[in-house]
């Protein structure tokens, strides 16, 4: 691992945030061999969710509801899905949920009552499903991202990329 001139908490830091960014928005624009670091790190995130998004476990609650006995199908995590969440949750900064334009404040909370993080909801339900799909299709794992060079940043001249998933 590249040390980036930074402290190893800086490092770690900077590392998680950049990689909950390229997650949350598709790309990001940073220096070259910044870039470099988290693709490494957000590909092994990527085949985290890939390998457990499907680890579902259907469970019944019976609950008493104005004197009759209620049975409701809930469905959990796996174990090992709740594993990989609880690795997410730690390696990733924790991105909220905007208000998009003209949605008023009620709408808002409708949409997002039931997410407490959602870019873990995110990285289990959208990107997840993709890349498995993705590597069924070519029969490969990985490649999640993809590294563009931009060319030499005004100022300073160091090499800038853009860093995008495919």
């Amino acid at each position: 691992m590249r040390k980036l001139g930074r402290s190893s908490s800086h490092r770690k830091s900077m590392l998680k945030n950049m990689a909950a960014d390229l997650l949350w928005y598709g790309r990001i624009e940073t220096t070259y061999f910044r870039a470099k670091e988290v693709a490494r790190y957000t590909e092994k995130l990527i085949t985290l969710a890939v390998n457990t998004y499907e680890d579902k476990i259907e469970v019944t609650k019976t609950t008493t509801r104005d004197g009759n006995k209620v049975e409701i199908k809930v469905i959990n995590d796996g174990g090992r899905k709740l594993a990989a969440r609880r690795h997410l949750m730690a390696n990733l900064a924790d991105l909220q949920e905007q208000q998009k334009d003209k949605e008023s404040k009620s709408d808002f909370k409708a949409r997002t009552k039931d997410i407490n993080h959602p870019l873990i909801e995110k990285l289990f339900s959208e990107i997840g499903p993709k890349y498995a799909a993705r590597k069924l299709e070519k029969g490969q794992g990985g490649g999640y991202t993809r590294v563009l060079k931009l060319g030499e940043r005004r100022g300073d001249a160091t090499e800038m990329a853009i860093l995008e998933l495919i």
